[in-house]
């Protein structure tokens, strides 16, 4: 977004144009406004250790220790958090998370070598495949690829 900005401003400048910059965004011909969008996720975890070594070992995921219970990530998308200090309890029925792989068979792979479990295997639907998987904690995700 600061890119983007930052070459309409430059293009303004050089054109010799006003021009308006907002916190718009366009999608799929849809303004989506920056004001209200999903900005952090945090997942319940039963072992944070156990949690941190298996999504950096499947993922590549970083970490910021925040105490004995939370750590939060990075390089996943969108940051977030585990929380092994969480009233919510992990869960394989409620909110979906859902991961994107280019290559679908690799972060299979990844996600079985670094000990999680497919609870749902790979399968087609309108737009791509996914599998599901189980975490350390129980928490259920999903990677998708177009492949």
């Amino acid at each position: 977004m600061i890119i983007r900005n930052l070459i309409m401003s430059m293009a303004a400048i050089f054109l010799g144009a006003c021009v308006h910059i907002t916190s718009q965004t366009i999608v799929e011909g849809k303004e989506m406004s920056d004001t209200i969008k999903i900005n952090y996720i945090e997942l319940p975890v039963t072992d944070l250790v156990a949690s941190k070594t298996f999504y950096a070992k499947a993922f590549g995921w970083d970490y910021v220790d925040y105490g004995p219970t939370y750590a939060s990530f990075t390089g996943a998308g969108i940051d977030g958090g585990l929380d092994a200090d969480a009233d919510r309890k992990p869960s394989n029925d409620g909110a979906l998370v859902v991961l994107y792989a280019k290559d679908l068979h690799a972060a299979q792979a990844s996600v079985e070598n670094a000990g999680g479990e497919i609870t749902v295997a790979i399968f087609a639907f309108p737009g791509g495949r996914r599998f599901h998987f189980s975490d350390p904690s129980g928490n259920e995700l999903a990677v998708w690829s177009e492949e």
